[in-house]
């Protein structure tokens, strides 16, 4: 390869590491949103499934060692250290591994994955009480989700009436954060009083809420993003490939180059 090509690819390598640098702080940024986020979905699951906090810190891990990895390829390829674009390679490879076996794991795990999402919704619910301090953060969170999907419960508002302090009422108080009235657009938070409550009690079907369940909407919002979510995975492990090629073809060649150099007898 000529000096020319070879510095075509040397820049072309120290660009894809800039990418590499950016993606590592985005990967970064995103694993402590999801360990800071108090007021939305990921809030619930993060505070009630351990394997999110799991996948949050991991996600820190894999941005730091990205932005690691970038910057050890952008050393490499500008100064053409052989040994740091061979470690380059290597982590390249390795990150792009993990990432397909993540992916397989997460599609054949799915239904579990759903399953226990139901499991911890339908204790939150269960278990909700505006008056217990200790949850707050978590039920606030919930509440979130619901006033801003316009959506009732998992599958739907009947699972609310597996709720202790609603069960004790008879019904005759409804989750706020679920209600369609306007009436209550100022109150998001808590149970809500029933005008009307027939003879005392009363059924989720009495109550003025959503009738949707927030899964549907939770999976719509899935099948709608899943074109963007595959196409920026895509787009990474294609850089990732790109990156691989270039380092080991730069590798390569910086050592034909100093042979080249050698004096001849």
């Amino acid at each position: 390869m000529g000096s020319g090509c070879l510095k075509v690819t040397k820049y072309f390598l120290f660009l894809f590491n800039l990418l590499f640098l950016i993606l590592g702080a985005v990967i970064l940024g995103f694993g402590i949103w999801i360990l800071a986020d108090k007021t939305s979905f990921i809030a619930v699951l993060q505070m009630s499934s351990p394997s999110l906090k799991t996948g949050a810190y991991i996600l820190i891990g894999v941005g730091a060692l990205t932005m690691l990895m970038g910057f050890l390829g952008c050393l490499g390829a500008v100064n053409e250290i052989r040994c740091l674009l061979g470690l380059y390679f290597t982590c390249l490879m390795v990150i792009l591994i993990t990432q397909v076996a993540a992916g397989l794991v997460i599609y054949f795990q799915k239904e579990t994955l759903k399953e226990e999402l139901s499991r911890i919704v339908g204790s939150l619910i269960e278990n909700y009480d505006p008056s217990n301090d200790d949850e707050r953060n978590l039920q606030d969170a919930w509440d979130y989700v619901q006033t801003q999907i316009s959506c009732c419960g998992w599958a739907g508002a009947k699972d609310w009436e597996s709720n202790k302090i609603l069960i004790n009422k008879s019904m005759t108080e409804y989750p706020c954060s679920c209600s369609n009235s306007s009436k209550d657009f100022q109150v998001d938070t808590g149970f809500c009083n029933l005008d009307v409550p027939v003879n005392g009690t009363a059924t989720y079907a009495d109550w003025p809420v959503h009738e949707q369940g927030c899964m549907d909407s939770v999976e719509k919002w899935l099948k709608d993003n899943l074109g963007v979510i595959l196409g920026v995975c895509t787009g990474v492990a294609v850089i990732e490939l790109l990156g691989m090629i270039l380092s080991i073809s730069l590798c390569k060649n910086i050592h034909s180059e100093d042979y080249t150099k050698v004096p001849k007898s």
